[in-house]
């Protein structure tokens, strides 16, 4: 069967044309009950129970549920729960949850692919007896919900044909639209809302918790602490005027009244301040900004504030504090950045959050406060009934609305992820908080995996350059297991035109393409995931174990496929000649860094292995010098390596890496084949080559940092790279061989971040990488971790002919999402991977107490930025300002005869701060220089004079703050009437 429905249409030109639209019905698509008498079921066709068991008070009989669409969407972590079976889902449905919000669609999918739920997909829009034909005038939802009635009616009747009624299965629709619920009863359909069903459901008592709150709309005012935000309309009309602006929002860490958003056409990002500014906007949510006129403008403030209020008393006592730090005394053009507030909310990026709660005060009470890990998130109001037990875990909260009346958001309790301090429970916490996918494989993935005992076949041998016999080895850090590239270095017999060695060389990349193909499900799993993750104790794996550590690593001694670029080189490291081919390989040796090391060093060594060492190392300092010499910046990270207990998995100690002629060895041959590589893409495919660019950094990141570079009487010049790079050299302190060290580790702070990008969305003078001075780059060398290398051994496989091109290589807007993933992905790896350091410092300095040497990093209001070079570790250590004095000028903070600036050497006392359980963290205490009554003495008990001071609680400063507010409140002119 079949409908039709014809319309005419007019088009530009005028021309008039017909439509026929065709819609197909049948009448054999099956119910999917067991209590059906009447479809021809299959015994593997039966999903739903024929006595559903009854766990809703309301309800005594058997029963189907049928939802609505925005019970899915608002409701969905209570359908993950198990106590939920038995349940209709109709396409209608369906389609409209896929439209609305992919996520919920997927975590949808899956929990129908769950037999055990007992969830069944019916297709009522292609049933003859469901479908509903929208009327003329009607809108889309009110013909959806009249399709959900229609179904859920037909289910009814259809169920009951031929049965008494003591024996017929009910069917009830849920759903919180109180018109649709209306219509559903008059229509003799049981409904009922989400909540009363929830509340009224017997043993499962957590299952309350979860329920998503109603959204209070924007026009309640009642005791308003926020403006209300603007409608779509209102925002889409302002944008389109020049009102308004688009950007996306990024909360502080260090001030949680403070947030800057990113606008297309400002250089600067648009500075938002006070609760006024913020305006209920959540961390990577996308809003809409009002830009104040320029004599409103504002500085960043270089203060840290953090949320310790509760009411909005003293909401507005912490923001005149901020407001006064941030007054434009003295400050240059430079530090001005347009400032402006957030008038609505285009989209939310909320998600799940892990932290702790923080019980009611009062015994009994079901509204409790959540912290957030992630400091850059508000706390959230929750209501739970197990406050005692969910007190000591570690839980995920998902959030609901933002009332304009309400100091936090609302939202509702997800589920708990394990004991607080919980090595499992805090990793766990970590690749949530990350965004890391960790599930484990799926059966669909693995099943695109070879066999455990696979070896490469004799046919795929013959169609690569056999490359077995010559002397590859790999050199990787100690206990890697994913070994992505190996190289070799031999002389060729004779010399060039002016009578120089030549010799090739070869970097031999693991072939994982080989076993990767494009749109499996393997591949869908890896481009999603598209690195991965380290953390201390254990490695998050882009593909399976059997690839990533077994049939794609070049192990020593193995056989394995591989793609390998080979040049001619001259012994002054001059490129000859490139090629590339597919190979076969077999490693003579797996080396660590200092393995190789040695073998270079040992002079008694004359192996083919410590030849091939030597010629490399000899090369790749020549080409790291021209490097250097065209403007390549040495750059600098505080890098820690923890020794890990082998059974117990615990950090034992901690130390900074160390780095070896043979870390840059391989370095510089890595960089060499990704330009290589870069510039044969390009050249072959112009518009869609994946590649990586690094921008130069705008003048304004390098403001304070040229400061305190003055302070120690060093004029940097970057006004490019490469004068960059040669100042950086040049600021040299003899009596402290450290200073370089932080110079660097202080530029990398002004860089900004590398990015992903198809060659056809930028200009060729975009494609230059700054930190390396190339015109083009990519990444080829690590394709087991960096899915981006997939993607380029792709398309260098196409264009050396051993592979086919595939369509999906050359469609450009699927790069550019490629590359957003990527870029997304890449940068959430890096933080997870500092997360996972910071955990393990934590858990390392439990029990312990150490003094350190220390050096200050940046000078702020009220704080000073601290990094010990010994274990690499940073944190802010808060100055009392009833001792400290800011100077603004000139970045620095006096106490008496002690002067503290950016680059000094300092000593620190190091312990754990554990009376926060949701941020724990590493309390730097000024021992040296001694300022009395703050120091920290060796040997003497901890007091409050001596400890550092987090809070300011004494009377005369809280006095010093109410004062300060009662003062910027005098000076507010009183608003016309």
């Amino acid at each position: 069967m079949w409908t039709t429905k014809t319309f005419l249409t007019k088009t530009k030109r005028g021309n008039i044309l017909k439509i026929v639209r065709e819609h197909y019905l049948r009448d054999d698509l099956l119910c999917g009950s067991a209590a059906c008498g009447i479809c021809p079921h299959k015994d593997d066709e039966f999903v739903l129970d024929a006595k559903p068991p009854s766990i809703c008070a309301l309800f005594e009989d058997p029963h189907y549920l049928v939802l609505d669409t925005n019970v899915i969407l608002h409701q969905i972590d209570v359908l993950e729960e198990d106590a939920l079976t038995d349940v209709i889902i109709l396409q209608t449905v369906l389609e409209e949850v896929k439209h609305q919000n992919t996520a919920i669609f997927q975590r949808l999918l899956e929990i129908i692919g769950n037999k055990k739920r007992r969830f069944y997909s019916f297709v009522n829009e292609h049933h003859k007896d469901t479908y509903v034909e929208r009327n003329p005038g009607e809108k889309v939802n009110d013909r959806n919900d009249r399709a959900i009635r229609r179904a859920a009616s037909w289910y009814a009747s259809h169920l009951s044909a031929n049965k008494p009624t003591s024996q017929c299965v009910q069917i009830v629709l849920l759903t919180d639209d109180e018109n649709n619920r209306k219509q559903a009863i008059e229509e003799g359909i049981v409904s009922c809302t989400v909540k009363d069903y929830i509340e009224n459901v017997n043993g499962f008592p957590g299952l309350v918790d979860k329920l998503s709150k109603n959204v209070i709309p924007e026009s309640v005012s009642k005791d308003a602490l926020y403006p209300a935000h603007l409608t779509p309309n209102q925002i889409h009309a302002g944008i389109r005027g020049g009102q308004l602006y688009q950007g996306t929002f990024h909360a502080s860490r260090d001030n949680f009244l403070e947030a800057t958003a990113v606008v297309n056409g400002f250089e600067k990002p648009i500075l938002l301040q006070g609760h006024i500014g913020i305006n209920r906007a959540v961390d990577g949510d996308v809003v809409a900004i009002e830009i104040f006129p320029e004599s409103e403008w504002r500085k960043p403030s270089d203060i840290v504030l953090e949320d310790k209020a509760d009411d909005p008393g003293d909401l507005l006592e912490e923001e005149a504090v901020l407001l006064n730090a941030t007054k434009l005394e003295k400050v240059t053009d430079d530090e001005i950045t347009p400032t402006g507030k957030v008038v609505g909310i285009i989209r939310r990026k909320w998600r799940q959050y892990c932290g702790i709660l923080m019980p009611n005060r009062f015994p009994g009470a079901v509204r409790h406060l959540f912290c957030p890990a992630e400091k850059r998130i508000p706390r959230v109001r929750i209501e739970t009934r197990q406050s005692d037990v969910l007190a000591a875990q570690r839980i995920l909260v998902a959030l609901d609305s933002w009332p304009r009346n309400s100091r936090y958001p609302l939202g509702h309790f997800v589920r708990a992820l394990g004991p607080i301090g919980d090595k499992d429970a805090e990793n766990e916490v970590i690749l949530l908080e990350h965004d890391v996918p960790h599930a484990r494989f799926s059966e669909a993935v693995l099943a695109c995996l070879p066999p455990d005992d696979w070896t490469i076949p004799p046919e795929e041998i013959k169609k690569r350059v056999d490359l077995r016999s010559i002397c590859i080895c790999s050199v990787d850090p100690p206990g890697c297991t994913d070994i992505d590239d190996a190289l070799h270095a031999r002389p060729i017999e004779g010399t060039t035109d002016t009578g120089l060695k030549k010799f090739e060389v070869g970097v031999h990349i693991a072939d994982v393409t080989y076993f990767v193909r494009p749109d499996t499900a393997l591949d869908k799993e890896a481009a999603s995931r598209s690195t991965t993750v380290y953390l201390v104790d254990k490695r998050i794996d882009m593909v399976p174990d059997l690839l990533s550590s077994n049939l794609c690593s070049l192990r020593g001694g193995e056989e394995r496929l591989a793609f390998s670029c080979v040049w001619e080189i001259d012994e002054n490291a001059n490129v000859l000649s490139t090629k590339f081919h597919k190979s076969v390989i077999k490693s003579a040796a797996a080396m660590t860094y200092e393995e190789a090391q040695i073998a270079i060093d040992d002079s008694s060594r004359h192996d083919e292995i410590a030849r091939s060492l030597r010629t490399l190392n000899a090369l790749a300092k020549k080409l790291k010098q021209r490097r250097l010499d065209n403007g390549a910046l040495l750059l600098a990270s505080p890098e820690i390596r923890f020794q890990v207990d082998s059974e117990t998995h615990d950090p034992v100690e901690v130390q900074a890496k160390k780095i070896v002629d043979t870390n840059s060895m391989v370095e510089e041959f890595m960089l060499l084949a990704n330009v290589s590589v870069a510039e044969k893409l390009a050249a072959e495919y112009p518009q869609c080559a994946l590649l990586r660019r690094h921008p130069a950094p705008p003048p304004a990141n390098f403001h304070t940092f040229l400061k305190a570079a003055r302070q120690q009487g060093f004029e940097l010049d970057v006004s490019t790279n490469k004068s960059f790079s040669k100042s950086l050299s040049e600021a040299v302190i003899p009596e402290r061989p450290f200073f370089n060290t932080l110079l660097r580790i202080m530029a990398t702070r002004c860089m900004q971040q590398a990015q992903y990008f198809s060659s056809g969305s930028r200009t060729q003078d975009e494609f230059y990488h700054y930190g390396l001075a190339c015109p083009i780059y990519t990444h080829f060398t690590s394709p087991i971790r960096r899915y981006a290398d997939v993607i380029v051994h792709r398309l260098l496989a196409a264009c050396v002919g051993a592979d086919v091109t595939h369509a999906t290589l050359l469609d450009t807007r699927r790069a550019d999402a490629l590359c957003d993933n990527l870029n997304y992905r890449h940068r959430q790896a890096q933080y997870a991977g500092r997360a996972s350091v910071a955990l393990n410092t934590h858990i390392l300095f439990k029990d312990r107490v150490e003094i350190e040497s220390a050096v200050v990093l940046a000078v702020k209001r009220n704080a000073l930025q601290v990094l010990i070079p010994k274990y690499g570790l940073e944190r802010p250590l808060l100055l009392p300002s009833d001792k400290f004095s800011y100077n603004e000028e000139e970045h620095l903070q006096r106490c008496g005869d002690v002067v503290l600036r950016t680059f000094d050497e300092i000593t620190v006392r190091l312990s754990l701060d554990s009376t926060n359980l949701q941020h724990r963290k590493l309390v730097f205490q000024l021992v040296k220089p001694h300022v009395p009554g703050f120091s920290y003495v060796p040997g003497q008990e901890d007091t409050p004079e001596s400890m550092e001071v987090e809070e300011i609680k004494d009377s005369k400063e809280s006095k010093k703050r109410k004062e300060e507010v009662k003062e910027t409140k005098s000076k507010k002119k009183p608003k016309k009437k």
